[in-house]
């Protein structure tokens, strides 16, 4: 038997299918999926394709190149967590291959349409907004409806003329500026904009296409054809139950949301703050997982814990965060969107942290590089740090294309450059996460080599190297670091392309059941007779690929570096740097001869 899930070819069970839409003609069409993509679903399709179809050298922002979506391979099925949806195209922001990874209904509804992918090409005319309409009838391109609007006001308008059970895909203000950290918005369960597919710039590709809004009828009488039925019920039932054991994914995420790490990593000196300056803050508690739930459950009204993001979702790490009246202003605030404007800016009100989440969410920016511009422009003086309220007035300079909005809302990489500052903390144009390297080095190594630029769920080193969770590796140390990446960045691009949440990595590391029971869902619901190593070979391989795309994009292995300073200013009580060499950042993703599609 060959090794490879994408040798396995067309599947006996009825296989999905790719929509290929063509701006510059106006012609949708759908297709078989062709045998050089067989067996790839999500991060490991969207990047395929990128890899195949668009020529490296592209203009990110011009018509050549292409705006991957795609579901993973367990999507729409009663696998828990699985209804996520990738995208993909070459990114603005990082110049290379991007995978931009979201919740939300769209993914779900896509796969329950029979469709693995749906691939943007070409361009509309300059200045006509359009808009994609897909459903089990097919799929059509209309006039944009909501031209001008930001995602919110765009969705409710939307919502009058489809009805509340139709998912959006929407891009706000920074898209249709075509700004290089604009994100794509995907609906709720409860019809909100407030999932994205954030990094990566990925939604200033989509207002380059001219293409404003995706409107998704899903057929919910139309089940996934699944091979062995009665296989994948129970497996599916063994995968919850090790989901719901572990107590992270199955208690920890539902009472404190991502933000349960706060407190952790504030402790142990990881967390950075005032624009990575150091690694704690004074007064982090205020941002923690408990003040969190605390202030909801207290507050009531529209506020919500233990609320899933996707149909599905048995983590429920979404909530719904209420204003002091009970009104609700958003979703939880995600742990790195709770840093980014929390103790990187030097703020410590929740409730204006919540504020920002939505506004973010709103104009359709990515919270992370927004938040790296904010500390940017603090230090330089611009802004002042723990200055909420003139940092949110700042943001939402991006809806009126202000010249200050345009540069906080294309990034904490070009922020810098503008303003002439050196302590920027990105690799290859994308902003860090919520993890000082020099005090997790793991999640340094990964946030420099993975080929999608710094991105925390690329990988997630932390597990081993603060939770303890597999096989642990001091945070401190040099040795081992590399080999510890490698393993968790290949998990990593395996659990995208089977479209599962990337916290049920959590139960991975720990559980081999987990990952005996996805296998065999995958089996049940394919006919296939893949094994563990299969999965393992399959995170490999599209790490191979992406890289090789970069490397056809100019991105050299100069590009798998972190900032110099992270080299050069010690942090945290132990004053250590970031001190793995670049000889073993080289070896990371090493995988010898592989044969990509």
């Amino acid at each position: 038997m060959v090794a490879c899930l994408y040798h396995y070819g067309v599947p006996k069970a009825r296989m999905p299918e790719i929509l290929r839409v063509n701006l510059t003609t106006g012609v949708c069409a759908r297709e078989e999926l062709p045998s050089h993509y067989a067996g790839l679903g999500g991060r490991g399709l969207t990047s395929a394709i990128v890899a195949r179809e668009v020529d490296p050298l592209a203009n990110p922002i011009g018509p050549r190149n292409k705006l991957v979506f795609a579901p993973g391979l367990l999507g729409g099925t009663a696998c828990a967590s699985s209804g996520r949806l990738s995208v993909g195209a070459k990114s603005p922001l990082t110049l290379g291959v991007k995978e931009s990874n979201s919740g939300g209904q769209p993914g779900g509804h896509l796969a329950r349409l029979g469709l693995l992918a749906v691939i943007i090409e070409g361009a509309g005319e300059a200045g006509k907004w359009t808009q994609l309409e897909i459903s089990k009838s097919g799929a059509k391109l209309t006039p944009s409806l909501a031209v001008g609007l930001n995602n919110y006001a765009a969705v409710a308008l939307l919502r009058k003329t489809f009805g509340p059970k139709v998912s959006f895909i929407s891009i706000g203000r920074a898209g249709e500026l075509r700004l290089a950290a604009a994100s794509l918005a995907m609906t709720d369960m409860d019809g909100q904009p407030s999932r994205h597919a954030a990094r990566g710039g990925l939604g200033a590709v989509m207002g380059s296409k001219w293409l404003k809004t995706i409107v998704i009828q899903p057929d919910d009488r139309e089940k996934i054809p699944l091979a062995k039925p009665k296989v994948f019920q129970k497996a599916a039932k063994d995968f919850t139950q090790a989901l719901m054991a572990h107590p992270v994914c199955g208690q920890g995420l539902a009472e404190f949301g991502s933000a349960a790490m706060m407190s952790l990593f504030n402790e142990m000196g990881v967390l950075p703050t005032r624009n990575f300056a150091s690694g704690s803050f004074a007064n982090s508690e205020s941002l923690s997982g408990e003040t969190l739930n605390q202030l909801t459950k207290s507050r009531g009204g529209e506020g919500r814990v233990a609320k899933g993001c996707m149909t599905g979702c048995v983590m429920r790490c979404a909530g719904v965060f209420p204003d002091q009246d009970g009104e609700r202003v958003g979703k939880w605030p995600d742990f790195e969107t709770m840093w980014a404007f929390g103790p990187n800016a030097e703020i410590s009100d929740l409730d204006q942290v919540a504020l920002y989440d939505r506004l973010c969410d709103d104009l359709g920016v990515d919270t992370i590089d927004v938040g790296g511009a904010l500390a940017i422009l603090m230090e330089a003086g611009v802004l002042k740090f723990g200055d909420a309220k003139g940092a949110l007035a700042a943001v939402a300079k991006i809806a009126e294309g202000d010249p200050l909005g345009r540069i906080i809302g294309s990034g904490a990489a070009i922020c810098g450059k503008v303003y002439g500052a050196f302590r920027v903390a990105e690799v290859k144009g994308q902003a860090l996460p919520a993890f000082d390297p020099r005090s997790v080095k793991g999640q340094g190594v990964t946030f420099a080599t993975n080929p999608q630029g710094a991105d925390h769920t690329a990988g997630l080193s932390y597990a081993s190297n603060i939770l303890g969770l597999g096989k642990t590796v001091d945070p401190l140390a040099v040795g081992g670091q590399a080999e510890m990446s490698r393993q968790t960045q290949v998990l990593a691009a395996a659990v995208d392309a089977l479209g599962l949440c990337a916290f049920v990595s959590f139960a991975f590391f720990e559980n081999p059941k987990a990952v005996a029971a996805v296998v065999a869902m995958l089996n049940a619901r394919y006919d296939w007779e893949l094994t563990v190593k299969d999965l393992d070979l399959l995170g490999q391989k599209v790490l191979a690929l992406e890289t090789d795309f970069n490397r056809r994009a100019g991105l050299s292995a100069a590009s798998d570096r972190l900032p110099e300073f992270f080299q050069d200013e010690a942090v945290g009580p132990d004053k250590t740097t970031f001190d793995v060499s670049p000889e073993e950042l080289d070896k990371v993703l090493k995988f010898g001869d592989l044969e990509t599609p």
